[in-house]
């Protein structure tokens, strides 16, 4: 087993803030949220963003840098609602014994599963009662099993590393190493980490460790993309061919995606563009009407262009800095309703004929007719179901 002096990854984690690149942001943020704590409305703060982007290496770095002592916690001990309160009430109420501060670590909180959720609300009732910052850490906070905890803390997203900084500290490594790869090769393994650094770090040993490092294999990362990275880079990079391909990476709909775009337009354009990037909006929006209508599917390829390549060229120059964007909530539970009742309506209408029953009379008797199909997978060859109808029946 590689123990740590060995394995890069640990060797060049970062001690202080001018060892952590490409997160300038996040560090005046929970410097700031450490340092003046006792001002805090919340007591918790959660740093969110995909593997390898150094949540918990910030939170470790943070506490050196201000003198604090770490409680770490991870998601297992959620899973025991009486444990938790006996481990965590008397943390955030002790002093710490040995330093001038305390800071509470809570790792990996999207991990706990569906029977764990008594330690989650043992969690939200002792925030509020905290001496000492709670800081929580999430590859995805937006599941929704996370939606009470989110009302309760502050949300801090750490962007994925840029490719330029993924690289810089790859030849910083290799030059401490005393080793030699070629230019090209870097490059690739910088590209490939998509933004994770610690996966870049791990590529790079493996290729140093080759006699011919041009040969390691890199397998794709299929890292999916969330709505709030799609959104950076619509709306603050210039549009490229890649532009068109951004939410191919998104796990929602295009539909639902419209909804997300259109909520946060307001705060990346304003005057003139504004006008152009709900423009964009309205034309794919027409082209989404086509689609429903008349079941022309190929003009989806429009609809993500507008959404996507438009809206970006609708900006004359780039937003700098930082925006948090919003979840358009309420316009979303409405849509999901929508589809929901266009997916039984859908199947209504190839259902009624069948029995010969009119379609006003399938829509009133469809809890009925809903068991029937689920009891019955033949029908939904007959009938031609789609994926998402026979998704809608049998969940």
């Amino acid at each position: 087993m590689t123990n740590n002096k060995s394995n890069w990854v640990e060797k060049y984690r970062p001690k202080s803030f001018l060892e952590i690149k490409g997160q300038d942001f996040a560090i005046t943020k929970i410097k700031s949220f450490v340092t003046q704590f006792s001002y805090a409305k919340k007591k918790a703060l959660v740093l969110h963003g995909p593997p390898g982007t150094g949540k918990t290496t910030l939170v470790h770095v943070v506490a050196k840098e201000t003198n604090s002592e770490i409680f770490e916690l991870n998601a297992s001990d959620l899973r025991n609602k009486k444990k938790l309160y006996e481990i965590l009430r008397p943390a955030i109420e002790q002093k710490s014994l040995t330093k001038t501060k305390k800071i509470i670590l809570l790792d990996e909180v999207d991990g706990i599963s569906a029977v764990d959720r008594g330690g989650l609300s043992e969690l939200m009732s002792l925030l509020p009662s905290s001496s000492h910052p709670i800081i929580i850490t999430a590859n995805d906070i937006w599941k929704k099993k996370l939606s009470p905890l989110r009302k309760k803390v502050e949300l801090l997203q750490l962007k994925d590393i840029e490719y330029s900084i993924v690289k810089n500290v790859l030849n910083v490594i290799l030059k401490k190493e005393n080793k030699s790869i070629e230019t090209d090769i870097i490059s690739k393994i910088a590209i490939n980490a998509k933004g994770d650094l610690r996966a870049a770090i791990n590529d790079l040993q493996t290729a140093a460790s080759m006699d011919d490092p041009s040969k390691i294999e890199l397998s794709e990362r299929n890292k999916e993309t969330d709505i709030f990275n799609a959104l950076k880079i619509v709306f603050k990079t210039k549009p490229t061919n890649e532009t068109l391909k951004v939410y191919d990476s998104v796990n929602m709909q295009l539909d639902e995606i419209m909804l997300w775009v259109e909520e946060n337009i307001p705060l990346e354009y304003d005057k003139e563009e504004l006008m152009k990037a709900y423009e964009a909006v309205a034309r794919a929006d027409r082209f989404k009407g086509r689609i429903y209508k008349k079941q022309y599917w190929r003009f989806l390829v429009y609809e993500n262009a507008f959404l996507s390549y438009a809206i970006s060229t609708a900006k004359s120059k780039q937003k700098p800095g930082f925006t948090a964007y919003k979840r358009p909530e309420r316009i979303l539970k409405i849509w999901l309703n929508n589809m929901k009742t266009l997916k039984k309506k859908s199947i209504c209408m190839k259902y009624a004929p069948l029995v010969h029953i009119s379609k006003k009379r399938a829509m009133k008797d469809f809890p009925v007719i809903k068991q029937i199909l689920k009891s019955n997978p033949k029908i939904h060859r007959e009938l031609k179901l789609s994926n998402e109808e026979i998704e809608y029946i049998t969940r």
